[in-house]
């Protein structure tokens, strides 16, 4: 289908109040345009590097990153009839010191395999319940971490090979086993992982999707006897001794894992509590259920000092953790997750001019950089590093630059799960962040011991919220503590995204034994706010 000249002279390059320039349409003559009149606008659209429509390109997109964002993205402006090449160091897992590769970090080290090991770690506690059941003689038998991590291994290699050869190549995108670094605003040298060479190439968008990286400070000494998400998934032994030093949710994670699979595991924190930013409540709660029904080791308001490699007479090694109070930890692995950095080292993004704030790079509403054409979505854009953020991201990118629509991305009423045990499943804002964006909200909370638990005299809990715009009766805020919370509150999150109401929630039937009832069934607030401050009755 040919553009209409008409149409592309009514499509003009504008500038945004934020300085950043608005996207034009795709128009490349060779690709099947998607696009029609009436979703065209010159007030939403991203103007690319170029006022000439007419200049040649070798691609139309090209994508630096073959994570979740950049893959998605790719996979939609192929859609489109744009001609699209990804670059990615790596094709197949496990190759140190990236371990990752096609697929990204949630494929190759983080959510996919995290989940397997979570998964994994909780059948000890299954077990354990089984008794109060009638079950007589379980046991939990031996972890085999080896036989384990071939197996995850296998899986993670399966999906590596359904992202090349079935997401990527089906779409007709084109897939190098390169890194690439920019040469100047429209050019891109890709180097070769095989052979070390370098090409360049022109493109008329480009697309950073380099994602990050985990972050260990310098500061301690024997630092790099630690480890990372990243390594902790190729260990050839497991751990039996392990402290992990952060408070964010993979710090969170990992303690949990390790302790369901038999280690002995010390958390270390230098703050008052962990997971901050997350909701109040929850945060206490996660705290307590940690302490009272698990075997992890929680310390707060600590850190370690150095780390020192210990040799044995008989080959082997251990650490010692010394603390900022001068005790003294022997472990087999320090792990830290005290945060990521932006893999921006050797993207040579000075000389295209785009701006970075530390090691990130800042976008617009439309994953734009402060330079036309040239785009960033993902964990390098310090939004927010979740999966399911970038492949949104990436989405409405590609649908805005090649297809058409007006697609700025939406970071609000997000659902995330922290896989600890118990989980939280959150979506919308925490009490705190309620309380001084809406001023008047309505709390509802319960706290009980589920019927599994209950059942077999566990002293395991579960916590419930939903937090209320009072002025509306917007549900705004919906935080679970409990078993398989993360399912719970996907569906719960799409009546949020929608803009259910509390009476929405009210006239809904909940589903009888179970505990997910409960957010249909909480009916008097447990406590208000009122003009930011908090009340336990209204007068």
């Amino acid at each position: 289908m040919k553009v209409s000249m008409c149409l592309l002279l009514a499509v003009t390059t504008a500038t945004s109040t934020t300085g950043f320039q608005l996207l034009r349409p795709f128009t490349r003559n060779s690709a099947a345009l998607r696009a029609t009149s009436t979703r065209l606008s010159s007030s939403t659209r991203l103007s690319s590097t170029t006022t000439d429509d007419d200049k040649e390109y070798d691609y139309d997109l090209l994508v630096i990153g073959g994570g979740s964002g950049g893959v998605r993205a790719s996979r939609i402006a192929s859609g489109y009839g744009a001609k699209v090449a990804l670059l990615e160091s790596r094709l197949k897992h496990g190759i140190a010191p990236e371990y990752s590769a096609i697929g990204g970090t949630c494929v190759n080290v983080g959510c996919v395999p995290k989940k397997l090991m979570v998964f994994a770690s909780r059948y000890p506690g299954e077990i354990k319940e089984m008794e109060g059941y009638g079950w007589k003689g379980a046991t939990e038998g031996t972890f085999d971490w080896k036989v384990f991590l071939e197996k995850k291994n296998e899986e993670i290699t399966r999906l590596n090979n359904v992202y090349q050869n079935f997401v990527l190549k089906n779409a007709g995108v084109e897939v190098i086993e390169a890194t690439g670094s920019l040469n100047g605003p429209n050019s891109v040298s890709i180097h070769t992982t095989a052979t070390g060479e370098t090409t360049s190439v022109t493109a008329k968008n480009i697309l950073i999707a380099v994602g990050g990286w985990p972050f260990k400070p310098n500061n301690v000494p024997g630092i790099e006897h630690a480890i990372t998400s990243n390594e902790i998934f190729y260990l050839e032994e497991q751990p039996k001794r392990i402290v992990v030093v952060g408070g964010g949710f993979i710090a969170l994670e990992f303690p949990s894992i390790m302790d369901g699979l038999g280690s002995d595991v010390i958390l270390m924190y230098r703050g008052d509590l962990f997971l901050r930013g997350f909701d109040g409540d929850m945060r206490n709660h996660l705290k307590e259920e940690m302490e009272n029904n698990s075997g992890v080791d929680v310390r707060f308001n600590t850190d370690p000092k150095e780390i020192i490699k210990k040799e044995h007479a008989d080959g082997t090694s251990t650490l010692v953790v010394v603390d900022q109070d001068g005790k003294e930890l022997e472990c087999d692995a320090v792990m830290y997750a005290t945060g990521r950095k932006g893999k921006t080292d050797g993207l040579n993004l000075e000389s295209a001019g785009v701006h970075t704030e530390g090691s990130f790079i800042p976008v617009n509403d439309y994953s734009q950089t402060n330079v036309p054409g040239i785009y960033a979505v993902g964990d390098i854009t310090n939004r927010m590093a979740l999966t399911p953020v970038a492949l949104m991201e990436g989405h409405r990118l590609s649908d805005t630059l090649f297809g058409g629509l007006d697609r700025p991305v939406d970071h609000e009423y997000i659902a995330s799960t922290v896989f600890t045990t118990p989980e939280i499943g959150t979506v919308g804002y925490t009490e705190e962040d309620a309380a001084a964006k809406f001023g008047d909200i309505d709390v509802y909370k319960n706290r009980f011991r589920a019927m599994k638990h209950s059942f077999p005299k566990s002293e395991t809990y579960s916590l419930f919220k939903i937090i209320v715009d009072s002025k509306t009766q917007r549900v705004v805020g919906c935080h679970v503590a409990t078993d398989g919370a993360g399912e719970m509150v996907q569906g719960v999150a799409i009546a949020i995204k929608m803009g259910a109401t509390k009476d929405d929630f009210d006239n809904t039937i909940g589903i009888h034994p179970t505990s997910a009832e409960e957010l249909v069934t909480m009916r008097t607030p447990s406590y208000y706010y009122r003009d930011g401050e908090k009340t336990d009755t209204l007068e």
